[in-house]
């Protein structure tokens, strides 16, 4: 069974791979993004994304392009590119609502420029009413596992590859907070940009 899982595991992690990019903020600052919808939209943080210019993503495929920022909100620590591109594959939508303690996740990203690293843990909890963040009065996901500079603006996935937050911050040694996809779906929304949200929901394998 330990096998089976690795393997399901290590599947899951190429999959989301194929949707990861890298953030260049034109500042000499890096993270990384989430392809949500194929014709070149990325979500991302907002504190990777510091300026309106000066900013490229380079694509699983090498590619390096200019991206423009269509919306960003600094209280919920979300941006929104896009890039001129079509035919990337995207991520797969999980239901950060139904998250419980104890579960098993993974974070990806370039930490301290390591392309497409992972780092695994558990659930601690979600919510807006977690100790680590109670005054922020926001919703977040805690996890414990080892995010590091770089995995900001990345996917926290589940086992099956799907993505459940967005890599945000450090609270702790071994504490990462991420922000929960439903918030994230509000966040695209709220910016016109409702229709991305609807075509990630649907199954990734259209795209691939």
């Amino acid at each position: 069974m330990i096998q089976q899982l690795n393997d399901e595991m290590s599947g899951a992690v190429e999959d989301v791979r194929r949707s990861l990019v890298k953030i260049h903020n034109g500042h000499g600052g890096a993270g990384a993004g989430t392809i949500w919808h194929p014709d070149g939209l990325i979500v991302t943080n907002a504190h990777v994304v510091r300026g309106r210019r000066g900013l490229t993503v380079t694509l699983p495929d090498k590619r390096t392009l200019p991206a423009r920022l269509l919306a960003r909100d600094d209280r919920r620590d979300l941006a929104a590119l896009s890039v001129d591109a079509t035919g990337l594959s995207t991520i797969e939508l999980g239901d950060s609502r139904l998250l419980k303690a104890g579960q098993w996740v993974m974070a990806i990203g370039h930490p301290f420029g390591v392309a497409g690293a992972v780092t695994a843990g558990i659930v601690i909890g979600e919510g807006s009413q977690l100790p680590e963040m109670a005054a922020s009065g926001r919703e977040w996901i805690a996890v414990s596992l080892r995010m590091r500079p770089g995995h900001s603006g990345g996917p926290l996935v589940d086992i099956d590859g799907r993505i459940v937050g967005i890599n945000t911050m450090i609270t702790g040694p071994d504490v990462g907070m991420a922000v929960p996809v439903h918030v994230v779906k509000a966040f695209l929304r709220q910016a016109g940009l409702g229709e991305a949200v609807a075509a990630a929901s649907k199954a990734r394998s259209e795209y691939v």
